[in-house]
């Protein structure tokens, strides 16, 4: 564990100050150690009250703390501080004979990329950026629906740790009062030998706690949290995971449903160069999206946008 994350945890479970003397002794450090450690903390975001007489004050802010979170997940949980983009690590670890599971972790990152390649936006603090790395080497048709079972966890987890009711549009954005709060990447890499689906990254981008959200976002994106956090962001990390991993793929697919932005409303669409209006009225198990046309007629949709811009009940 890195000397500032010991600091973080140290202070952090302090109700009071405590003096750089104390905190070296705690942790078998110099107090050079600590300054360097306590300004490493403070450039991440952390917020610390000093005072020459008592010491150090945790104020606000939290750390990710990886090791915490591998321990409670019981898989590798690799940290990038400078990550381009947590997708781009674990596919350059599966380079390397990564084989999974695995999570990618990173505090930020400098080109994040989402669905068709469009880039979005993430805050250098505040925000949870992550990619778990799989090797289900299954076929196509015996994929699990990695983006429904991600989205429910997401939801869910939210929900037990805070009781913030957020909700999915389909198919992989997570929403609070209208407003984008989380996307989920799923990608897929095949076996051209066998044709089997040999990895699975899937990729999540959430709004933690976002207090530099670009003017021109605000009216389309928001933060989990636009005061200070009741929970940190390692507890929602683990939870989502521990959720993903073990609840049952039916009470995935119940909860997506349930929480679902789309149906019985409207939605637009565009197909072949011509926008469609239809009324959502089901999601199958495999997270295709099924809409009844205008004529009556149904059409299963299985990727693609749809619009928010006319929704009716």
């Amino acid at each position: 564990m890195k000397t500032s994350e010991k600091i973080y945890q140290r202070l952090q479970q302090a109700d009071t100050y405590i003096s750089g003397e104390r905190l070296a002794k705690d942790l078998h450090l110099s107090r050079t150690a600590i300054w360097k450690g306590i300004k490493a903390l403070e450039q991440q975001g952390i917020k610390i009250q000093t005072s020459k007489r008592q010491g150090y004050k945790f104020i606000s802010g939290d750390l990710l703390l990886p090791d915490e979170i591998a321990r409670h997940l019981g898989i590798p949980v690799i940290y990038n501080a400078t990550s381009v983009s947590t997708q781009i690590d674990a596919k350059t670890a599966m380079t390397k004979g990564s084989t999974g599971p695995s999570l990618y972790l990173a505090p930020h990152q400098t080109s994040a990329k989402g669905r068709l390649d469009r880039h979005f936006y993430t805050s250098k603090t505040g925000g949870i950026y992550m990619s778990l790395h799989i090797r289900p080497n299954q076929s196509y048709q015996e994929l699990e629906p990695y983006t429904m079972i991600a989205a429910s966890s997401i939801v869910k987890a939210i929900a037990r740790l805070t009781g913030i009711e957020t909700e999915i549009k389909w198919v992989n954005d997570i929403y609070l009062n209208g407003k984008k709060v989380a996307g989920i990447l799923t990608e897929a890499i095949a076996s051209v030998e066998t044709g089997l689906i040999t990895d699975v990254i899937i990729g999540i981008g959430l709004n933690f706690y976002i207090t530099d959200m670009p003017k021109e976002l605000s009216a389309i994106a928001t933060s989990l949290f636009t005061e200070t956090p009741s929970i940190t962001r390692n507890q929602l990390i683990i939870e989502i995971w521990n959720l993903f991993f073990t609840i049952p793929l039916d009470d995935h697919i119940k909860v997506y449903k349930e929480k679902s932005l789309v149906l019985n409303r409207q939605v637009n669409y565009m197909q072949q160069g011509q926008e469609i209006q239809a009324k959502a009225i089901d999601i199958t198990n495999q997270g295709y999206l099924i809409v009844q046309k205008k004529d009556g007629s149904l059409e299963t949709l299985h990727s693609g946008e749809i619009s928010l811009s006319s929704w009716t009940l």
